[in-house]
């Protein structure tokens, strides 16, 4: 709640405090009273006279407020004795009233000397303590008060942090330290049970343990909203995620940042969440430090295990919306038109497996987008679509490579039995929604609703062209594995590769292409010594993972034999791409040409008597197109024997003169 202070939810120790009640602009007025009235019995009390006119004046205004002033939230939220209080309160009045400036020069003795010192204070203020002026005590641990003079700590001028001068007069902001390096996180939206739930017990083991709470999750943006969740519910608190890559890695930067955050958790009820992607990085373990390091209300989020060392925790498990949430997130989200003709919001959540805070997301991008009118003739629901795969892509483009699709059935040459597999695969991913879901056989199933399948045939018979096209088909983005970024000689390395890219593609918004990926989901072999035995537990992750992966996961091999016989058993589709016949090489004479090209003389029953495969076709025609372009002319078959000639010798492929005969005449 902003523009205001709040009674924190927390004192510094993590433990929670008394609940925050509604401020409004009466409560600032009266804070305001109480503040005057505060310092009007400190003066008194400096001056050496009567200060019971000041002490009823502020016990009055105090009575009459709806939820404690300022200077009392800030007392019990640190701990504060009567003596730093009064501290506090004097440092802070030479900054707001001038006749506490000039009290403070009164008892120096010394007109420019206008400031509170702690020699001053030890001898001015009642129930005076030495432990008040350490750099332990609560004034200064969270930075409160601060020595202009560090060298001189009992005659140095005191200066109140100006965080906490606007927070006792009750103005509320983040600390510019922290805001540097923070982040709101967005209002928590209307979750469905599960995640609700998550949010109830991040909540509760805030409140009642005060100790870090490890969260867990498929989807990070679920995480922040359960985040959110938990702390608008813990007395309205507003959460913040500390951007790990931005943290302080010395040790006294990261102390600080830990002190400031705790002070923002108890002057306006801040809870915090630490993300990090691997705990062995610089960052990782810099965020690792801090999260160690705060008492205060602090979530930290992380797929795999984190150490905290001493520091006792406790972890909550986010499970992922089940794609029924999901539609109802969809349809309160985009509302009835998209539950309509053709039903797209159903179409979107059976095929993005994306978090709560996503879909709203989307559904405030196409909000703005039909305030700004439709542009380029596209519908609302290609809008959300385009939107749903933008999503997907930041969490894979440095993990895979995006493949740009654009060929269609029409360019597709193979025989009809392959042709009716691919178009099955299509309807499989395309109707999950209605078979898994509103059919039932998710329940009678623990896989996932994925599609997996293996394309096998020698190479150049359009493998990689044929997920091309499903994947225009589909209306989703291709990736490309490259498995020479993936496998790796360091143990538990190609598993963490792995991991990376499956977690990355869990929203079901792409294509994952693992071409030539035998050297990955290669047999199992007989375990002889350590690297048999960690190479085996490489293929038994790939297992589970291809098992319960949601989206679409195609795998291309040369030679089928060499895959291990238990992939198989778990792919759903298998395909074999043969080596065209004649008939099959003519028509991809006739469609390898664009409509364009200035070819008439070509035929196609006679360059089909080239055996060669379907890519080596594309690339002869290529070569034959900027053979006759650079001489200015039409296409000929001279210019395709040129560039078969040229190609042949590349590929060390002997060309007989049966296979090229009447080319040129």
């Amino acid at each position: 709640m902003r523009g205001q202070t709040r009674v924190p939810d927390h004192d510094v120790a993590g433990r929670p405090a008394e609940p925050a009640r509604p401020r409004d602009d009466d409560w600032n007025e009266a804070n305001q009273s109480y503040l005057t009235a505060a310092l009007e019995e400190l003066t008194a009390r400096l001056a050496g006279t009567d200060s019971a006119d000041a002490v009823r004046k502020r016990e009055k205004v105090a009575a009459g407020m709806a939820a404690p002033p300022a200077l009392q939230s800030i007392t019990q939220g640190f701990g504060l004795s009567s003596f730093e209080r009064e501290v506090l309160l004097l440092c802070a009045g030479v900054e707001l009233d001038s006749r506490v400036a000039r009290a403070c020069a009164q008892a120096h003795g010394d007109p420019g000397r206008p400031f509170a010192t702690f020699s001053l204070t030890m001898t001015a203020l009642p129930d005076a303590h030495w432990s008040a002026i350490a750099p332990a005590s609560a004034l200064r641990r969270w930075h409160l008060i601060g020595l202009t003079q560090p060298a001189l700590p009992t005659t140095s001028p005191l200066r109140v942090d100006e965080r906490v001068l606007h927070a006792l007069a009750g103005v509320s902001y983040l600390d510019p330290q922290v805001e540097c390096v923070a982040e709101p996180l967005p209002a928590a939206v209307q979750l469905p049970a599960g995640l609700r739930e998550a949010a109830g017990r991040l909540r509760d083991q805030w409140a009642l343990a005060g100790v870090p709470v490890r969260l867990s999750g498929p989807r990070p943006a679920d995480l922040r909203v359960v985040t959110a969740a938990a702390a608008s519910e813990l007395a309205g608190a507003e959460a913040w995620a500390l951007r790990t890559g931005e943290l302080p890695v010395t040790a006294a930067d990261r102390d600080l940042l830990a002190r400031l955050c705790e002070r923002e958790s108890v002057l306006a009820g801040r809870c915090w969440l630490v993300e990090i992607d691997d705990p062995l990085s610089e960052s990782g373990r810099a965020a690792i430090a801090i999260a160690r390091r705060l008492k205060a209300p602090v979530a930290i989020a992380c797929q795999i295990p984190v150490d905290l060392g001493d520091v006792t925790s406790v972890a909550v498990e986010v499970s992922a919306a089940s794609p029924m949430e999901l539609r109802e997130a969809w349809h309160r989200a985009l509302g009835p038109e998209a539950a309509g003709p053709g039903a797209w919001a159903d179409r979107l959540a059976g095929q993005f497996a994306l978090g709560i805070a996503d879909v709203d997301a989307v559904a405030a991008q196409l909000a703005a987008y039909r305030i700004a009118g439709a542009r380029n003739g596209e519908t609302a629901a290609q809008r959300a679509w385009a939107a749903c795969r933008s999503r997907a892509r930041p969490a894979l483009d440095g993990l895979a490579q995006r493949v740009e699709v654009r060929a269609g059935w029409d360019e597709l040459v193979l025989p009809d039995e392959q042709l009716k597999l691919l178009r099955d695969m299509v309807a499989h991913v395309r109707y999950r929604m209605r078979v898994f879901e509103d059919w039932g056989f998710s329940a009678r199933t623990a896989r996932g609703s994925g599609v997996a399948a293996l394309f096998s045939g020698p190479s150049g018979t359009g493998k990689t062209f044929a997920a091309e096209v499903l994947a225009h088909d589909l209306d989703l983005d291709l990736y490309r594995v490259d498995l020479s970024q993936v496998v790796s000689k360091y143990i538990g390395e190609t598993e963490k590769n792995l991991r990376r890219i499956f977690d990355a593609a869990e929203s079901g918004g792409v294509v994952l292409l693992f071409d030539e990926a035998d050297a990955l989901f290669g047999k199992r072999s007989e375990v002889k010594d350590s690297h048999d035995r960690y190479a085996n537990i490489e293929v038994s992750y790939l297992l589970q993972r291809m098992e319960s992966y949601r989206g679409l996961a195609i795998l291309t091999t040369n030679l089928r034999e060499s895959i291990d016989t238990a992939f198989l058993r778990r792919l759903r589709f298998i395909v074999s791409f043969p080596f065209p016949d004649a008939a099959g090489r003519a028509d991809l004479w006739r469609r390898v040409f664009p409509p364009g090209l200035p070819a008439d003389t070509l035929v196609p029953e006679k360059l089909a008597r080239l055996v060669v495969s379907g890519g080596t076709i594309r690339n002869i025609a290529l070569g034959a197109a900027f053979h006759a372009a650079a001489q200015d002319r039409a296409v000929t078959m001279a210019d395709v024997l040129a560039a078969t000639r040229t190609e042949c010798a590349k590929l060390g492929k002997p060309l007989t003169d049966a296979e090229v005969a009447g080319w040129t005449t």
